[in-house]
């Protein structure tokens, strides 16, 4: 199958090149893919904090709870007999009283069973995501993943203009959520690896997975910011943006150099092909151009097959670094949905703090995860040690964790610095496996080139590590009602063994830097294939 045959153009990109009368260069088009990227995992991250937001208005604690306000019922049926959307609240009282099902004694319990259900179909979708993001045309994809999203975000937001009490709705809308959310993960991935090598992949890879923490950043003030409106709109307000989002992506996210007219880049160098002949600045004299010229040189562009999970799992490293990251994520999403929660429940400078506060504050927490992705891609690269950077930091996290349980509440200053310490180490590693080490692997030398896997080993990293994601929540939910101390033991044993999961690993790279690595050693830790 020739170049020209195959996927399509994005239609924002030609009707650019026709207004400017001539094609983007390579360099342009990268830093156009790294932004459209980052955008659009950052609107997947967005759209996942309403949840953690409206956790303390769902369930109010009941120590905390104020004199309910003169109540005004306005629509006491739901849609579609009532009206789609009510200006007032159903009942002024739910900000004190909570929602049910989420209000009762159990109440925790159900919230922690949402997102478990949520990151449940997350994970389980994440392989299959993989492997169809390896088959499919990556932009359309994606689309559709970030649409489909964004509608059952804002359909759970619904559910509180249609005065829904029904737990299966809520568990309903979650995991439809979950298995679109999926979508994005393995695809941004897989788009970055298709246009960037090899070289300094780690440090690049570090400040574009700041888009994690910005999404949840932004995704926390919109929530949090709309909540006075009702908390129904802390959910269709970031599934709006995500959808948008997904209209971006459509028109403007090139998958692959081939789809502008540019030849497959030498994972190598980082460089792309050079040819004999010019490319013409049109689009129909590019992919004619570029057709002659690799049949011209023996070249012929064919669609790279994708590879099965099985075969993914035989790549050395993938199993291991799986693994890790399945302990590593269950830390991260323990805070990414149950620290705007737990700062609105415990006493900080010997006062309680409001819900839109405790989330606004909780933003922090990912100021410090994005300084601790870029500082783990940049070591990694300058030591050239992925396995050994993402160990220490999670060792390293052990203590901070602690600290920051034992010592936040003394004052607001406090605890700021220990939350952003926190958040640099537990979202360093996290950051590190999920981008840079991923994509080395996506790209392992075992694969002799033929194979397209980046997306599929994508996905089995981070959906095995979603797994994690899944467990960490739903733990915190029952272990919060014997204390938060619980919480954080938990926390410090998922660290310690996502340390461990990669012993083996870091010894062979210790042992390489020494010398002392022989020719099977060498050829199994790793990844680090960056000479």
């Amino acid at each position: 199958m020739t170049l020209g045959s195959k996927r399509k153009t994005p239609p924002g990109v030609q009707l650019l090149r026709r207004i400017r009368g001539r094609n983007w260069s390579p360099k342009t088009f990268r830093y156009v893919i790294l932004l459209i990227t980052f955008i659009a995992y950052a609107c997947y991250h967005a759209s996942r904090k309403p949840s953690s937001i409206v956790k303390s208005v769902l369930h109010p604690e009941p120590s905390s709870t104020k004199p309910p306000p003169q109540a005004h019922i306005i629509n006491e049926r739901p849609w579609p007999l009532g009206n789609v959307f009510v200006k007032e609240e159903a009942d002024a009282n739910n900000e004190s009283k909570g929602w049910e099902p989420f209000n009762g004694k159990g109440g925790t319990s159900r919230l922690g069973e949402i997102d478990v259900a949520f990151l449940a179909c997350y994970s389980i979708g994440m392989y299959v995501a993989g492997h169809l993001g390896d088959s499919l045309d990556l932009r359309l994809f994606l689309t559709w993943g970030m649409i489909g999203s964004g509608f059952f975000v804002g359909l759970f937001g619904m559910g509180y203009f249609w005065n829904v009490h029904a737990f299966w709705f809520f568990l309903a809308m979650q995991m439809a959520a979950g298995l679109f959310q999926a979508t994005g993960w393995p695809s941004v991935v897989a788009v970055v690896g298709n246009w960037f090598g090899k070289r300094k992949r780690g440090l690049i890879m570090g400040i574009w997975n700041a888009h994690t923490s910005v999404g949840n950043i932004c995704g926390s003030l919109i929530a949090a910011g709309v909540l006075q409106y009702g908390w129904g709109w802390s959910f269709i307000a970031p599934g709006f943006v995500m959808s948008l989002g997904g209209v971006l992506v459509y028109l403007f996210l090139a998958a692959y150099p081939e789809d502008v007219g540019f030849p497959d880049i030498n994972s190598n160098s980082g460089k792309f092909i050079k040819r004999n002949r010019d490319i013409e600045e049109e689009e129909e004299s590019v992919e004619a151009d570029v057709e002659r010229e690799c049949e011209g040189s023996g070249f012929r562009y064919e669609n790279k097959r994708s590879v099965g999970l099985l075969q993914a799992c035989m790549i050395p490293g993938v199993i291991p670094f799986a693994l890790c990251l399945f302990f590593s994520k269950l830390v991260a999403y323990t805070f990414l949905y149950w620290l705007p929660f737990y700062l609105s429940q415990t006493t900080i400078g010997g006062e309680y703090m409001s819900v839109k506060t405790a989330g606004n504050l909780s933003t922090l927490f990912d100021v410090g995860g994005i300084v601790g992705g870029i500082l783990a891609g940049y070591i990694s690269d300058k030591f050239k040690a992925r396995a050994t950077t993402a160990a220490t930091f999670m060792y390293a996290a052990i203590p901070a964790m602690l600290v920051y349980h034992s010592y936040g509440g003394v004052s607001q200053t406090v605890n700021i610095v220990l939350m952003m310490v926190a958040g640099l180490f537990v979202n360093g590693p996290y950051a590190l496996i999920t981008t840079a080490v991923s994509a080395d692997l996506g790209t392992h030398k075992s694969l002799q080139g033929d194979s397209r896997a980046l997306a599929t080993v994508t996905a089995i990293i981070d959906g095995t590590g979603s797994a994690g994601a899944a467990l960490g929540p739903l733990l915190t939910g029952f272990l919060s009602t014997l204390g938060w101390e619980a919480v954080f033991y938990m926390l410090v044993v998922g660290a310690l063994c996502a340390g461990l999961l990669l012993t083996r690993l870091v010894i062979a790279e210790i042992r390489e830097k020494l010398g002392y690595v022989d020719e099977a050693a060498a050829s199994e830790p790793l990844l680090n294939d960056i000479r």
